[in-house]
């Protein structure tokens, strides 16, 4: 047991006095090494990924598998060669292309991303159909409906002076006669033939 009196016990009141325990100083951030991953292609190729690579803005490390789609039906040296062949502001979406084009291929090896677009073709034709029909259907409704509209807004002829008083045993309770009804039923198809 060391006494307050040796060496070590005054080192460390020595120290302590030069170093307080709050420090004014914040410690700086330590920050890790800064790594630069290789881009998706230049890992599925085994090769070493330079600053320049082609490839590395549009296969990040992120999706190896888009650009493993893109290099099992059109190579990598023919990526390269068509990326370079566009000026960079269509790289993007060429690239982009040539994922959905392999992915295409690989749910449909004959006829890839055409087949997609022919059975979309295809489908919009049977919808416009689909449309066609209950437009006309809808026409005809209307047609129905202002026919409808056009008789029950038909008013009775006027009939002669006298003329209830002559046929009343042959009026019905709502005042109508049979003539008023054949009058009507004239009407409804002539708007029917119409």
């Amino acid at each position: 047991m060391e006494t307050s009196g040796t060496p070590a016990s005054s080192f460390c009141r020595s120290t302590s006095s030069l170093f307080p325990s709050t420090s004014p100083l914040p410690k700086p951030p330590i920050h890790p090494p800064v790594v630069h991953s290789p881009c998706a292609a230049c890992k599925i190729l085994r090769r070493r990924c330079s600053g320049g690579c082609v490839l590395a803005p549009y296969f990040p490390p992120t999706e190896p598998l888009e650009f493993t789609a893109a290099h099992r039906v059109f190579g990598a040296s023919n990526i390269i060669k068509f990326l370079q062949e566009l000026p960079e502001s269509q790289r993007a979406d060429a690239a982009s292309s040539l994922v959905y084009e392999a992915n295409a291929r690989a749910r449909d090896p004959v006829y890839g991303s055409a087949g997609i677009i022919y059975q979309l073709q295809r489908q919009a034709e049977g919808l416009q159909s689909q449309l066609a029909r209950a437009r006309a259907e809808l026409a005809a409704m209307q047609a129905h409906r202002e026919n409808l509209i056009s008789i029950l807004s038909v008013k009775p002829w006027p009939f002669p002076a006298g003329f209830e008083e002559r046929y009343s045993p042959y009026m019905d309770r709502g005042g109508s006669s049979s003539a008023d009804d054949h009058s009507q039923a004239s009407v409804w198809e002539e708007s029917l033939w119409a």
